[in-house]
């Protein structure tokens, strides 16, 4: 282990506890974000791709709407970087998945018609009308 590494480590730390939490880590972050992305993708509307209403925020207080927006675009700003680190070789986790979920939490121009593009992949739709399907809500309209 590099020895800048190691003086950061707690007393008897070894490489095997630093593998067990790097390990540790990735898998609970993997069954943290499997239920999260499950529930906003059974919250959207059936037609959420092709009508341009179902995609409007609630309509709330102008301050909340605004702290809702900067909070959102907070966190996935921080995704995106934690995701680029995690992409790093060597560190262990979910870096590309990461990098995407925080890349659709920010407001950027055209993002709307990446979701689309996104969606439309065979694979990824399959998917996503399979999960939609066991909740008991329709698949998305294309």
């Amino acid at each position: 282990m590099p020895e800048w590494l190691s003086s950061r480590l707690p007393d008897g730390w070894t490489e095997w506890h630093l593998v067990a939490l790097s390990v540790g880590l990735a898998v609970g972050m993997a069954a943290l974000s499997l239920p999260i992305v499950g529930y906003v993708l059974n919250r959207l509307p059936a037609d959420y791709f092709i009508n341009p209403d179902a995609q409007r925020p609630i309509d709330r207080h102008p301050i909340l709407k605004w702290l809702f927006v900067l909070t959102r675009n907070a966190i996935g700003y921080f995704l995106i970087a934690l995701g680029a680190v995690l992409s790093l070789p060597g560190v262990p986790g979910q870096g590309l998945l990461t990098v995407l979920m925080g890349v659709l939490l920010i407001s950027f121009p055209g993002k709307h018609r990446f979701q689309r593009w996104l969606v439309t992949r065979r694979m990824i739709l399959g998917a996503v009308n399979r999960l939609r399907a066991r909740s008991g809500q329709p698949p998305f309209v294309m």
